[in-house]
């Protein structure tokens, strides 16, 4: 098996048995060409040592002087995972049940990502970027924690140096297991960055994944896995935090814009296509099966669906905890799971890991009757995922739901619902014999020990030893499919020269061309002419407030890079001497659902969820909320209701500068460009503009050609309100049950509606996906 990396060593030859291995020395580590098998990479300076069987070289990982089942690479891969998990001790075993806080390479000085190096912030100490952390040191030799989520990263080289570091030393520890690095999606497109042919980034640039499914194209989106996994192994990275193929079918939830869009087969489709892409490897870099080298693990989300929030609330927060079925439609939501994630066109056939979201999906759970976070709960995870679908994969918690919830629903803290009562050693205990097998966003052993005794308490110590390996064995397929186990080191410049490389900054640049959607074209006023006079408004960027808290001020600014306009365009100051305006806006920004000043004014704190801009009175809304309750927290709130009360979006100065610009051009054109990250209510102003551009999360140089000649193909992944009444009526676990918005050329803005330069789309997408063509 060659490694995809090769670098210049002095070759050393080790004859035995008449065959032989080559060895490749630099001053860090060492590689190993094995003929007719796995290549190896080792740091001299774990103390590992190599050892020759058959004339073939193995990795002598627990340095016990022969050659393991875990060891011998010529072995099924589930073999060697049980060989070792029945070697590890129960403190190695909860250590590899952990998943890493999000860490930062380098680490910050303080806050989110934030870290020590000897004590010091990294600036004062005088380490290097690449080296590990205090915080990193502790939970991997201390905690044995082998499974670490990344964020930020100040290079690819530094990302290669430091993944090297970190396999190196703990390459030298007990029985010589990787670290599996993981990450959430981290290849969306800045905007304001400009796209030159040819040219390199720091990472190619996508639409975000509703914008793929924009494009309904699953060919695409495997193309879209296949680079992203090349590039996440060139960062050390080896899984995924994604896909996220929830359904989308409650329109005001805040994370539609990471999902597939709100119809089941489309999100099958693309969940197969995007994990075909990321797992899959070929040719001299496949191991067995399809895994290999250039494979990378896909922890899909959010089992069994985190979409149908009540009231579009988000369940990171207390607020939000609970999944309604008030349409009695579980099983849709599991599609994009069952025919997509667990049915793969290609060899490696299903995803290799599961995330439960946070939600308590409400009274679904016939068998035992339990309202607890998805991954609490038995019903969910072993009683369906397991046992009924057939799912042996690692199934690792989302972040945190084992810590401490806020004190008021509004504070971003711990996600324990339904369990808030109990303490963190009885919530691990509840996640293990729920069949869950990790925890993520937990750095410390401790608890995973302490539900350990309760269930040597309660079930015995074969038991629990048992239930324990069975997570193991798991967990260490994952790494060993991916080749961890024989060479986890990189080259950084080969790093440095693959990640963001011209081909693939291209290929992402065409999907972002790909996932516009041009929803009105009055009097085909688009495409524009080059150098057509144009007036760009400045955009009010609202003040706010991040997941975390921190405050970002109210700004005014161009809301598009207008270098990049003045290359197709004149840009004037005077709408009076336009030709044509563009105005840039941001779909509306109508809150999360709950207010804490309602709360001191003695409501119920719970307000709608507004996808219009101006002011929004719910009074159509639910007289008594489908679910409710924190026996922590708000033990009094047992109506979530938010019947009669208004919500303004915080952004409807966008509004303003739309129906001030249409004012001010008279009746030369207006084009609206709408950067959009779910559903939104059109009819407070498209009745007064010419043209209207959605995209989801594009650079501003595609928006431009496009509006410029390009000509649009992008298909609605979801669909667009007649209005707020629609939105209240309508059920959070039913996709396509609202009435659309019908625009002033009668076109209906319903699932794959776009336009192209001719008129509506009707094409082999719409023929296979769309159950009618809207009137044109």
């Amino acid at each position: 098996m060659k490694l995809p990396i090769l670098l210049p060593f002095l070759f050393v030859a080790n004859i035995s048995l008449g065959q032989h291995w080559t060895e490749k020395k630099n001053e860090n580590f060492n590689f190993i060409d094995n003929p007719k098998g796995q290549d190896l990479g080792y740091a001299p300076t774990s103390g590992i040592k190599i050892l020759t069987v058959d004339g073939l070289a193995f990795k002598d990982l627990n340095k016990n002087g022969r050659l393991d089942k875990y060891e011998d690479w010529r072995l099924i891969v589930d073999e060697r995972a049980k060989d070792l998990a029945s070697k590890m001790s129960i403190e190695q075993i909860a250590g590899l049940m952990l998943y890493s806080g999000h860490q930062s390479i380098p680490a910050r000085p303080r806050g989110f990502g934030g870290g020590t190096y000897n004590g010091k912030t990294l600036a004062e100490s005088g380490a290097l970027a690449s080296d590990i952390s205090d915080q990193q040191k502790t939970f991997l030799t201390g905690d044995n924690l082998r499974h670490v989520l990344i964020t930020t990263v100040e290079s690819p080289e530094i990302a290669a140096r430091w993944n090297n570091n970190v396999q190196a030393l703990v390459e030298g520890l007990g029985l010589g297991i990787p670290v599996n690095t993981s990450s959430d999606p981290r290849h969306n497109a800045v905007a304001s960055t400009e796209y030159n042919a040819g040219s390199g980034g720091k990472i190619s640039m996508w639409p975000e994944a509703l914008g793929l499914a924009a494009t309904f194209d699953p060919e695409l989106v495997e193309k879209f896995g296949a680079i992203a996994a090349t590039e996440y192994r060139a960062l050390g990275i080896t899984t995924a935090l994604s896909p996220q193929i929830d359904l989308g079918t409650e329109p005001r939830w805040n994370r539609i814009g990471g999902t597939f869009g709100e119809d089941p087969a489309l999100a099958a489709d693309m969940a197969r296509a995007y994990i075909d892409g990321f797992q899959t490897s070929s040719g001299t870099s496949e191991i067995k099966d399809g895994w290999g080298y250039n494979s990378v693990n896909a922890m899909v989300k959010h089992w069994p669906s985190g979409g149908p929030e009540e009231g579009g609330r988000d369940a990171h927060f207390a607020y939000g905890k609970f999944a309604v079925y008030p349409g009695n439609n579980f099983n849709t939501h599991l599609i994009p799971f069952l025919k997509g994630a667990f049915s793969l066109t290609g060899k490696t056939k299903m995803a290799s890991a599961v995330m439960p979201y946070y939600t308590i999906s409400y009274d679904q759970d016939k068998k035992y009757n339990e309202n607890v976070g998805n991954a609490f709960s038995r019903y969910i995870i072993t009683d369906l995922l397991r046992q009924k679908y057939g799912y042996d994969g690692v199934v690792c918690t989302d972040w945190r739901v084992t810590a401490e919830e806020g004190k008021t629903p509004d504070v971003f803290a711990g996600k324990s619902w339904g369990l808030e009562s109990l303490s963190d050693a009885e919530r691990h205990y509840k996640v293990i014999m729920a069949g869950v097998d990790q925890f993520g966003g937990n750095n410390a052993m401790g608890p995973v020990l302490e539900a350990y005794q309760m269930g040597v308490k309660e079930h015995g110590e074969i038991f629990m030893r048992k239930r324990l390996e069975e997570s193991a064995v798991r967990l260490i397929k994952n790494i060993m499919r991916v080749g961890l186990f024989e060479n986890p080191y990189l080259d950084p410049m080969a790093s440095k020269n693959t990640v963001g490389k011209a081909e693939y900054m291209t290929s992402g640049y065409e999907a972002q061309l790909k996932s516009l959607v041009l929803l009105k074209n009055k009097n085909q006023v688009l495409p524009l002419q080059k150098n057509q006079k144009i007036y760009i408004p400045k955009r009010v960027v609202p003040a706010g407030k991040d997941w975390f808290g921190n405050v970002t001020p109210e700004r005014i600014e161009y809301p598009v890079n207008m270098d990049i306009v003045k290359k197709y365009f004149i840009v004037v100051d005077d709408p009076a001497q336009a030709d044509v305006a563009m105005v840039f806006v941001k779909s509306p920004d109508g809150g999360v659902g709950y207010s804490h000043e309602d709360r001191e004014k003695g409501g119920n704190g719970y307000v709608p969820i507004s996808l219009q801009y101006g002011t929004y009175k719910a009074s159509t809304a639910r007289e008594k909320s489908i679910a409710s309750g924190d026996p922590v927290i708000d033990p009094s709130i047992t109506n979530r209701s938010y019947k009669d009360k208004e919500t303004t979006a915080s952004n409807a100065t966008d509004l303003k500068s739309i129906l001030e610009t249409r004012k001010s051009m008279n009746d030369k054109p207006v084009i609206v460009i709408i950067s959009g990250n779910r559903p939104m209510v059109f009819n407070e102003f498209e009745r007064e503009v010419d043209g209207i551009l959605y995209g989801f999360g594009v650079m501003d140089q595609a928006v431009i050609e496009v509006v410029s000649g390009n000509e649009p193909s992008g298909l609605l992944p979801v669909q667009m309100p007649a209005n707020m009444e629609t939105v209240e009526q309508q059920q959070e676990d039913v996709p396509h049950d609202m009435k659309v918005y019908i625009d002033s050329e009668g076109n209906s803005y319903d699932f794959a509606y776009g336009l192209n330069w001719k008129g509506v789309i009707v094409d082999k997408r719409t023929s296979r996906y769309k159950r009618k063509i809207p009137k044109s």
